[in-house]
C-alpha cells in the first residue's frame, strides 16, 4: 500500500525539500527466521534505478505517535520518524522504518524508566539486531535498492541496537552482507556489558550523536565507550551537543522550544546527510 506525503509535481524541477515522497507498507522476515516484521518504506518518486538505502530503528517508545490510539500504520508513525523518512527520501535514499516492537506484541513501546521490566524479545543487544539484518536482507532483495550501499540508523534504544548490530562479533555471513555504515542518535552505551571485556569495534564506520543534557542515557558513558573503541582502531566518532536533551531532533514544540535542541537538530541532520553521502553515494 502506498501513501503520498507530498502533492504530485514536476519532480525534476523541484529542490530536494519539495520532492514527492511515497510511503509503502512492507513486511519481511527477521534474521531470527520466525518473526515477521512490519515496516514502512519511504521512497523518492524520482529515485535512481538502484538507490542507496537506510534502515531505521525506533527507540523505546516504538515507531508510532503517542496519539496513535491503537491505530498503527504509516499515518500514525511518530513525527520524528516521518520527518527523517521524508528527509532521507528527498535526498535520494530508500528509507525503511522498522516496527519490530509491533512484531512481538508491543507496538506502543514502553515508558521511560521501565527498562528492567521489559520482555526479553525487545532486547536491543541480542534480538533487535536480528530484525535489522532481516530488514537489510529485504532491501537487498529489491531491484530498486543497491544492496551494497545500505546504512543503519537508530534512535535511543534503537541506537543501542545499531551499535550492537555494527559490532565486529557478527558471524561472517552477516558481515559479508552487512551495513555500510551505522548512525546512533543518543544511545544507551552500556549494551548489557557485552563489550566490557574485549571492547567494542564496529566492522564499518559508526557515528554517534547526543546532548550533554540527555535525561535518559549517560553522555559520559558514551564518551568513554567511543574513546575506548577508538583506541582499538575503530572508525567511530561522537559529536556531543552542549545543552541538548534526549530526542533533541524530534520536531515537536516541546523539544524544539529548547534552543540547544534546535541547533543540535540542524547540525545532526547536516552531519548525517554528509556521512551517508560519503559512505553510500561516493
Amino acid at each position: 500500500m502506498r501513501h503520498l506525503l507530498a502533492p504530485i509535481a514536476l519532480i525534476a524541477a523541484l529542490p530536494a525539500a519539495a520532492q514527492q515522497v511515497t510511503v509503502e507498507d512492507v513486511s519481511f522476515l527477521s534474521r531470527d527466521g520466525k518473526t515477521q516484521v512490519k515496516g514502512y518504506l519511504f521512497k523518492p518518486a524520482n529515485a535512481p534505478e538502484q538507490a542507496p538505502a537506510v534502515v531505521m530503528l525506533h527507540g523505546r517508545g516504538g515507531a508510532y505517535s503517542s496519539l496513535a490510539k491503537g491505530k498503527y500504520d504509516a499515518a500514525t508513525l511518530s513525527s520524528r520518524h516521518k520527518a527523517w523518512g521524508k528527509l532521507l527520501a528527498q535526498n535520494g535514499y530508500v528509507a525503511l522504518m522498522v516496527d519490530d516492537f509491533g512484531a512481538v506484541g508491543h507496538p506502543s513501546g514502553f515508558a521511560a524508566g521501565t527498562y528492567k521490566d521489559r520482555p526479553p524479545e525487545v532486547d536491543e543487544v541480542n534480538f533487535r539486531p536480528l530484525h535489522a539484518y532481516g530488514a537489510l536482507r529485504y532491501l537487498q532483495s529489491r531491484a530498486d535498492v543497491n544492496g551494497a550501499r545500505v546504512a543503519l540508523l537508530g534512535w535511543s534504544n534503537g541506537a543501542s541496537a545499531t551499535l550492537a548490530a555494527m559490532a565486529d562479533d557478527k558471524p561472517g555471513d552477516m558481515r559479508k552482507i552487512g551495513f555500510a555504515a551505522g548512525v546512533a542518535l543518543y544511545p544507551g552505551c552500556g549494551l548489557k556489558k557485552r563489550f566490557a571485556k574485549d571492547g567494542y569495534k564496529p566492522y564499518h564506520p559508526v557515528r554517534v550523536f547526543m546532548g550533554t543534557a540527555d535525561e535518559e542515557v549517560s553522555p559520559k558513558l558514551c564518551e568513554s565507550f567511543v574513546a575506548r573503541s577508538k583506541v582499538r582502531g575503530s572508525d567511530i566518532a561522537l559529536r556531543m551537543f552542549e545543552g541538548a536533551t534526549h530526542s533533541y531532533d524530534t520536531p515537536t514544540k516541546s523539544r524544539q522550544s529548547v534552543a540547544a535542541n534546535v541547533t543540535a537538530k540542524a547540525a545532526t541532520e547536516a552531519d548525517i546527510l554528509a556521512f551517508l553521502a560519503e559512505r553510500l553515494k561516493n
